[in-house]
């Protein structure tokens, strides 16, 4: 049902292939848009978000860890490092 298709990237202006199996499962997913940009410009623009994110040093309310979270912590609410957050979410 799904051919290979070559796009232009917006960003560095190279083609790039978007295969049958991506817009399989961009139709599962439910997008509607072709992607933009290819490959290296996706991760590129993606870590270059991610560098810009401010965060925020906290003390883990269950080991003392010192650790970085993404958001402003309030005061009357605990805050865990990674480990320990993903111990509470199982």
């Amino acid at each position: 049902m799904y051919e290979d298709k070559t796009l232009v990237c917006k960003d560095c202006g190279n083609e790039f292939i978007f295969t049958a199996g991506e817009q399989e499962f961009y139709a599962e997913k439910g997008f509607e848009n072709e992607p933009t940009r290819c490959k290296d410009c996706r991760i590129a623009r993606k870590n270059s978000i991610r560098q810009s994110r401010e965060t925020f040093e906290i003390v883990c309310a269950e080991c003392g860890k010192v650790d970085t979270v993404p958001f402003m912590p309030k005061n009357d609410k605990p805050v865990y490092c990674k480990e320990c957050f993903e111990n509470h979410r199982n």
